[in-house]
């Protein structure tokens, strides 16, 4: 997404293409820095309290200070004010442990539409693709010093598979661990049914990013007659399953229609999670 908004946090807007950060920021250096993305609906970042709880939750864990919530949102108002209500756009809040050799964090913040790719998977679907993640599905926290679930600018694993998969021809990659489960995307959580038991995977067992938009979906499944469930899952279970889906800050929710090749079978309950959802169709 090409930024056509910034703003910095005590310098305030900026032109989009002005400098934001120096050469030594360590976000640049060795990706040490944390981001969160909001959904922009009605000029309004939808769920900016659960971003900025996870943004906290994950400066905890890697010993990142940030500054006050207050600033925090005043920031991301300054950015969104004046956008158009009916377009959809991506707020970006991006934290950095800032220039090497100490110093404050830099922090600062975009806005940019949601791209019609976005919105054409909400409409069409996606082809996903299994990726092996080489670790067990519950090893990452045992250990204790590596950080887990934290949205981290390092982002080098999830675009090495994002190019995996636009070598092998397919929209998304989902993350299987090595003794055989079904973990998450690059950029998003699995939702899945069974029956009318709404899943996903358990994010404190198997060190996920605990999403935003899953959490908000499984708390209000009972409105579309479900009840919701973390479960542990094979790609095999997936194939299965009633139903299978991506979901993400930006796109929302997407319907899995073939994994590795295999088409899944299509369920009527996607119109009705997406609207659910609220979230803007083609």
């Amino acid at each position: 997404m090409v930024a056509s908004r910034i703003g910095v946090l005590g310098r305030g807007l900026l032109p989009a293409g002005e400098p934001v950060l120096r050469g030594d920021d360590l976000g640049v250096l060795r990706g040490d820095g944390l981001f969160e993305t909001m959904h922009l609906r009605g000029g309004r970042p939808w769920l900016r309290e659960q971003h900025l709880t996870r943004l906290r939750a994950g400066a905890a864990t890697v010993e990142l200070t940030l500054p006050a919530d207050a600033a925090l949102v005043e920031l991301l108002d300054g950015v969104a004010a004046g956008w158009p209500a009916e377009v959809e756009g991506a707020l970006r809040l991006v934290c950095t442990r800032g220039p090497a050799g100490g110093g404050p964090p830099t922090v600062y913040a975009t806005l940019s539409e949601v791209t019609p790719a976005a919105r054409q998977a909400r409409r069409d679907g996606v082809s996903v693709a299994t990726l092996s993640l080489g670790v067990p599905a519950e090893a990452r926290p045992e250990l204790g010093w590596l950080p887990v679930g934290i949205k981290s600018t390092s982002y080098g694993a999830s675009t090495a598979a994002r190019r995996w998969a636009a070598r092998v021809g397919v929209d998304d990659v989902l993350w299987v661990s090595s003794d055989g489960y079904a973990l998450e995307g690059p950029t998003a959580n699995v939702v899945w049914l069974d029956g009318d038991t709404l899943c996903t995977v358990p994010a404190r067992r198997t060190g996920i990013l605990p999403g935003t938009t899953v959490a908000w979906l499984l708390a209000h499944a009972p409105e579309v007659g479900c009840v919701a469930a973390e479960r542990m899952v094979t790609p095999a279970g997936l194939r299965d399953a009633d139903g299978v889906w991506l979901t993400s800050s930006v796109r929302g929710l997407v319907e899995v229609r073939t994994l590795d090749g295999e088409p899944l079978p299509r369920t009527l309950r996607t119109s009705a999670l997406q609207e659910l959802l609220a979230f803007p169709l083609p």
